[in-house]
């Protein structure tokens, strides 16, 4: 059994003093392959060091809604430059957030509209994040449509009725840890629905640890009590929500050039 942690930010200071130890651990518990993903310029350089420093690890570069405020004029350019890099799977995150507001909300909505559209000039896929904004999230997906280019919803927590627009939408649907918490029964119910050739799962961290270590920093190789809690919920074997998981992060983020190789 082998998985692949589809969102990770080890890049970040959390892992300053153990990052190795860290990294290694996750090639032990059985991860083939991680995805660093950036959320600000920063992020984004230091996501693609690391993929270059590290063959099974990959990046993704993008300003996250949090940091939309903060844009250098130049922004695309330079995410346009770093996505030109073999490593660079995806733009992400970015997205909508209007839980914490961090960022005035229509400038997140401008950012993330400029992505989008970077995005599928480059043909590459997106990694969204998204909270509390479904309504302006809709309703700029349903003008802007992804094809040919397609993502996922990262980290999910909405409704299966959202999901499902989601799915529609063509985008995969990722899970972390929240999906092993007690107080998380509509994030199971959503990801019930979510079709077995639609999924993915990450570990986001150095955040949202999933139980047994809720409460502690989080990192790649906890990934399998996402997986396992989310085999519970299909009624599936691990086996067999591994297998799947992987082919479809393969699938989503293998394109670039003429197809990736996860081997690493």
């Amino acid at each position: 059994m082998s998985l692949i942690d589809s969102h990770a930010h080890l890049d970040d200071q959390r892992f300053d003093e153990d990052r190795e130890e860290v990294i290694k651990r996750a090639k032990e518990n059985g991860l083939s392959n991680i995805i660093n993903i950036g959320h600000d310029m920063q992020s984004s350089r230091s996501s693609v060091q690391l993929a270059e420093k590290y063959p099974f690890i990959f990046a993704a570069v993008g300003v996250h809604p949090h940091d939309a405020k903060d844009v250098p004029n130049d922004y695309l350019k330079q995410l346009e430059e770093l996505s030109r890099h073999d490593k660079v799977l995806a733009i992400g995150e970015i997205g909508l957030d209007y839980y914490y507001d961090m960022s005035p909300r229509e400038v997140q909505k401008k950012v993330f509209l400029e992505q989008l559209n970077l995005a599928k000039e480059l043909n590459m896929p997106v990694i969204v994040h998204l909270r509390d904004a479904y309504g302006d999230f809709l309703e700029i997906m349903r003008k802007e449509r992804l094809e040919p280019t397609t993502g996922v919803m990262h980290c999910f927590s909405g409704s299966s009725e959202v999901a499902k627009e989601c799915l529609d939408m063509g985008f995969y649907i990722s899970f972390a840890g929240p999906i092993t918490f007690k107080n998380a029964p509509k994030v199971r119910e959503a990801a019930s629905q979510v079709p077995l050739n639609k999924l993915l799962v990450e570990t986001d961290c150095p955040y949202l640890t999933p139980v047994p270590y809720r409460g502690k920093r989080n990192e790649p190789a906890y990934v399998q009590y996402t997986a396992e809690q989310l085999a519970t919920v299909k009624e599936i074997s691990i086996e067999e929500l591994s297998s799947a998981v992987t082919d479809n992060t393969k699938k989503l983020f293998g394109n670039k050039n003429g197809g990736v190789s996860f081997e690493g």
